[in-house]
């Protein structure tokens, strides 16, 4: 099955990534032996360069330079922070109507970094799923807006305002993410990456790509109510 691209240009293109898909080759997933560079360069008969990254289990917007200029002048657009990223995430709880959340992250070498991510509440729900001892659970829809770009920032800073994300592993609730894999048989990652804007390197316009929600995250919104 084809990705699904959701721009083109002579310079840039970008795919609504599905969930469990690698962005490219990595060790740390020995198991995997399909990944997006390959599947987009077969697809579009050329060569393609990722330009950021997404996590495995996030579905949606992803960008690449479909040359070495264009790979270079977007890398350091995202290095800057000149690029806006709003994802959406279903979570555990009733979230705030707005958090900012500022928590510093610890990489695997020990070093301390800043992070920020702004949260906008869309919805709540309470459904009758008995998990644990109370008789109903409760979620939330969010925008999240990262303005650092940490490795799983957004999945640690939910589960560090005890709001984790619906799916996440190791940083989710694993009562919560066994239940929606024995009731629901889901075993996706309830986090959509819904929209980039940045200016375009060699137009100078400003563009926004949007990447509707994978049909697993909008079935989910559809099953709580959100």
């Amino acid at each position: 099955m084809p990705l699904q691209i959701i721009y083109q240009d002579k310079a840039l293109v970008a795919i609504n990534k599905p969930h469990g898909l690698l962005v490219h080759r990595s060790p740390i997933a020995a198991d995997a032996d399909v990944f997006a560079v390959q599947l987009l360069r077969d697809q579009l008969g050329q060569k393609v360069f990722p330009v950021h990254r997404l996590d495995r289990k996030t579905s949606g917007v992803l960008l690449f330079a479909l040359n070495e200029e264009m790979n270079s002048l977007m890398q350091q657009q995202f290095q800057d922070g000149k690029v806006e990223k709003t994802y959406h995430a279903i979570v555990r709880g009733y979230t705030p109507d707005h958090l900012d959340i500022d928590y510093p992250l610890k990489k695997e070498d020990g070093t301390i970094q800043e992070a920020f991510t702004s949260l906008r509440t869309l919805a709540r729900t309470e459904v009758d799923f008995a998990i644990g001892k109370h008789p109903t659970s409760r979620y939330s829809l969010v925008e999240l807006k990262p303005t650092t770009g940490r490795m799983h920032q957004l999945r640690k800073h939910m589960a560090h305002v005890f709001h984790p994300i619906i799916g996440d592993r190791p940083h989710g609730c694993n009562k919560q993410n066994r239940y929606f894999k024995e009731q629901f048989d889901m075993n996706e990652m309830m986090l959509h990456a819904s929209e980039i804007a940045f200016q375009h390197s060699l137009t100078e316009q400003q563009l926004i790509i949007s990447a509707p929600f994978r049909n697993e995250f909008a079935a989910m919104i559809g099953l709580l109510g959100l």
